[in-house]
Parts: C-alpha cells; structure tokens; sequence
C-alpha cells in the first residue's frame, strides 16, 4: 500500500542541517507514526513522502519555507527580568513555554541574559533551516474511523489519550 492522504504511515527518520551531525531521529523499533495529510509533520516532508510504500528509503531535503518555516526577526525580543518567576534563573539556550494570552502555550528559547532583560527568540529552532531527512517506510495502513474521526494516528493499542 503506498502513502496517500488518511493512511497511517510510520517511518523510521533521521535529520540534519546539511553537515551530517543528527539533530533529531526517530528511536530504532519505534518509528514515528503520523496521519497522512492532517500536518502532522512538515509539509515538504510530507509531500516528498506521498505514493512510497513500507521498505522505501528516501533521502529528503527541505527548504525553510517548507519546514518550519523562515526565521522571524520580530520573533526576538526583550522582555524585562521580572517577567519570569522570583528566583528563577535563565540561562541562554533554554528552551522554555510560556501561557499566551488565550492561555495557549507559547515556546521560546532565551537566546541572551542581562541584569535586566532576557532576550528570548519565539521562532521554533529549526526555523531559517534546510532539512536534510533520511527515511524509510515501516508502514503504510488505512486509517481507522476513530483515528480519522480525531484526526491523529492512534498506534497499535488504541489511543491512550482523552479528547475533551
């Protein structure tokens, strides 16, 4: 069966920025599974993916526009010290969440420390870069009705989650 919009597909993936270094993989035995067509990865990886079938190998670049998108100058900002919790002590390169205004999670990284303001960036980390992925196809199955009822593949015991 090969991959098409509300398959199951899982896939074994490693990723780097063009160097070799991994920055990310997925764990050997277990792939990552995702609902084809839904997003749930990005969306040049995705549609590189579309009409592979289970032992397919692919090698997979990804322009910023197509991966997580372009780095956001207006992303970085600086927000008073006070801003964070008393006793609370940032250090660069943490990555962190805050509450947005509708209580949503907003992540951020804190890119620079001074006595008085933190210099956070609100762009995801990979933004700005190209992604170099290198997949195989573990398995491609039709979706359930549950799973393309919620939207997300659920794995093999069911979907050990609550929907509200």
């Amino acid at each position: 069966m090969k991959i098409a919009k509300g398959n199951v597909v899982g896939i074994d993936y490693s990723l780097h920025l063009g160097d070799g270094q991994v920055v990310d993989a997925s764990e050997p035995g277990d792939p990552l599974t995702y609902l084809h067509g839904e997003g749930q990865i990005v969306p040049g990886l995705e549609s590189a993916l579309e009409g592979l079938d289970v032992g397919e190998k692919k090698q997979v670049v990804v322009q910023p526009a197509e991966g997580y998108g372009e780095h956001d100058p207006r992303g970085v900002q600086q927000v008073p010290r006070g801003a964070f919790p008393p006793g609370f002590d940032p250090q660069v390169g943490m990555e962190l969440t805050a509450e947005g205004p509708n209580g949503d999670p907003v992540p951020f990284s804190i890119r620079d420390v001074k006595p008085d303001s933190v210099t956070i960036d609100l762009n995801h980390p990979l933004a700005g870069k190209t992604l170099h992925f290198d997949i195989t196809v573990r398995e491609v199955r039709v979706a359930t009705d549950e799973e393309k009822e919620h939207g997300h593949a659920h794995g093999p015991h069911g979907h050990g989650h609550e929907h509200g």
